[in-house]
């Protein structure tokens, strides 16, 4: 019997670029819609049986209504197929139904092991498009691949979806082409982003890695985050900060001064921001200086995190929370241009995929302990962010700040294992 995707040892995502045909953007944008709307009645259910609870007083209306939101909520699919018969139209894929009410259910549970991102909260309308459907694999298919199923590869070039049929697409790793016959797909995401790009998202899971593991290097690095230089690790090599956002930011500024400017004069028009030509046009050109910083941003962000798991057996890194750093407005600007939690993200997941080791620590005294003789600097003598450099009163030997960060951090680290 074959293995299902939770059973599978190795799990991989890729994201390729897809060129779909105008009926199948116009289908893209239909299921867009309609699971956002499952999702959006399923938290307004929820919600109502949550407020209708409240009442304490046993009125019949009301007790009546719990029961039918109850029974509803059992199963939502269904119910809410029944009382919007629009969603049984053929252009609806039905695995888009599922995962749209999996992933609301899969929102309660989070919030409730995590209790950081608040209750689900609705879908707003945007400029972005994006719904998820699944692979199925038929009864008489013994060995599920990637060229077998619902969501499959035609050719090197080509993929099969539910509902959109044949569509054509870009950048596909020779790696996974190479086992596509040992790879299985499993829950697949279709979306646009606000330039108008199309993508599809592959979850594969396989009984083999998906990358070879790197040779033992007995290499040991640790890495200190900061805002003057983007990284220095604990051999002493740093790696600038590019502010990537920093080198187009009066550009931008510029073009939203426009876009504002636009979106004033289509509502003394009387005009609607969807209908009016100037306002979409300066949109569009807003939007593609972002996408052009993300990618960027992106792109250096993977190079450095490749090159540190392939060259080193073991990365440590402090554990940064950006949530609390964004608090300060002097930094704010310059912590999210930098993509901390991204790049560790990256180290994560590229650990596992190579065989490597990743830890975090906390980030508590590294900067303010000297990595010779673990004298801390408190009180008066407490390092502050101008004192980049400094000599510690109890051993005397000469510290650069961020590289005895990456020592601190390394033997930290090491100290764990």
């Amino acid at each position: 019997m074959a293995k299902t995707m939770a059973q599978l040892p190795y799990h991989c995502g890729v994201k390729v670029r897809v060129f779909p045909s105008t009926e199948q953007k116009r289908l893209i944008k239909r299921n867009s819609d309609a699971s956002r709307f499952i999702y959006n009645q399923m938290n307004d259910m929820t919600n109502d049986l949550f407020w209708l609870k409240q009442v304490k007083i046993p009125i019949t209306i009301v007790l009546n209504r719990i029961a039918d939101l109850t029974e509803r909520l059992r199963n939502p699919s269904t119910a809410i197929s029944n009382i919007h018969g629009w969603l049984n139209h053929p252009d609806f894929d039905s695995l888009m139904k599922a995962n749209a009410i999996k992933n609301y259910k899969t929102a309660w549970k989070l919030f409730r092991q995590v209790h950081q991102a608040g209750t689900p909260k609705f879908h707003k309308r945007g400029y972005t498009q994006t719904y998820q459907t699944s692979c199925l694999y038929g009864a008489k298919v013994a060995v599920p691949t990637m060229r077998n199923g619902s969501v499959r590869l035609n050719d090197t070039h080509h993929l099969q979806l539910p509902k959109l049929g044949r569509l054509r697409f870009k950048g596909l790793p020779s790696k996974i082409l190479d086992q596509a016959d040992d790879i299985r797909i499993g829950t697949t995401t279709i979306s646009m982003d606000a330039v108008g790009h199309y993508f599809v998202s592959l979850q594969m899971g396989s009984g083999h890695p998906f990358a070879a593991k790197q040779r033992v290097t007995k290499s040991k690095v640790g890495i200190d985050l900061n805002l003057d230089n983007f990284l220095t690790d604990s051999n002493g090599q740093v790696i600038a900060n590019p502010r990537y956002y920093r080198m187009i930011k009066g550009k931008l500024a510029k073009a939203q001064r426009k876009l504002s400017r636009r979106a004033r004069r289509a509502k003394k028009n009387q005009q609607r921001l969807s209908e009016s030509k100037n306002y979409q046009k300066q949109r569009l050109l807003v939007a593609k200086l972002r996408l052009k910083v993300a990618n960027k941003r992106k792109n250096f962000l993977h190079h450095v995190s490749t090159t540190l798991i392939k060259n080193h057996d073991l990365v440590v890194a402090e554990e940064l929370r950006s949530k609390n750093m964004l608090r300060n407005h002097a930094l704010a600007m310059s912590v999210s241009d930098v993509g901390w939690r991204t790049l560790l993200a990256m180290l994560s997941y590229k650990a596992g995929l190579y065989g490597r080791k990743f830890l975090t620590v906390s980030p508590r005294n590294t900067t303010q302990t000297c990595s010779r003789c673990g004298h801390v600097m408190a009180g008066k003598n407490k390092l502050t962010l101008a004192d980049r450099k400094w000599t510690c009163p109890s051993c005397g030997i000469f510290h650069i700040r961020d590289h005895n960060a990456a020592q601190n951090i390394l033997a930290k680290g090491l100290a764990t294992l």
